[in-house]
């Protein structure tokens, strides 16, 4: 039988993304358990897949990626292997921080970061249009950040 989350799992992973260095005795004692059946709910939305990892957020300007790029990917038809090796590919990147497909006029929406525009112009000529079946690049280039979250809302929005 699946797990659900209930008011104190809600509470166990909104802490846990917001800080995934607390404790396992601080996250008890925010969410009133104790230590043990706080560590055992823990282990369980990990099974559960609730909680898929817990890393550390790396300061990207401090590495000098300034930039953050939506790159809008147009791809001619192609076969399964060659989609594969696409992914694959992308996968290998390590600029490209995510990769949708989508609807519309382009295939692909990539997330880049970059250290500034003239790398990023080398980056599309010397990387994005060598990928299998890239035909064509649109950039979107940001200006200022003014929203950046990993933490995934845990309630849906009720609007009646």
């Amino acid at each position: 039988m699946p797990f659900t989350l209930d008011p104190i799992g809600i509470k166990i992973v909104d802490l846990m993304q917001r800080d995934a260095s607390l404790s396992t005795a601080e996250l008890a004692e925010r969410v009133g358990l104790s230590q043990s059946p706080c560590w055992r709910r823990i282990q369980r939305l990990r099974e559960e897949g609730y909680i898929k990892a817990v890393v550390g957020i790396v300061d990207h300007k401090k590495r000098g990626f300034t930039m953050q790029i939506f790159a809008q990917v147009k791809m001619t038809t192609l076969s399964e292997e060659e989609r594969e090796n696409f992914y694959k590919a992308i996968n290998n990147i390590p600029e490209i921080l995510e990769c949708w497909t989508v609807f519309g006029e382009m295939d692909a929406m990539l997330k880049i970061m970059a250290p500034d525009v003239a790398w990023y112009q080398d980056f599309i000529f010397a990387v994005l249009l060598k990928l299998p079946g890239v035909v064509d690049v649109r950039s979107i280039v940001t200006l200022a950040e003014s929203k950046s979250t990993t933490a995934v809302p845990l309630r849906a929005r009720q609007f009646r």
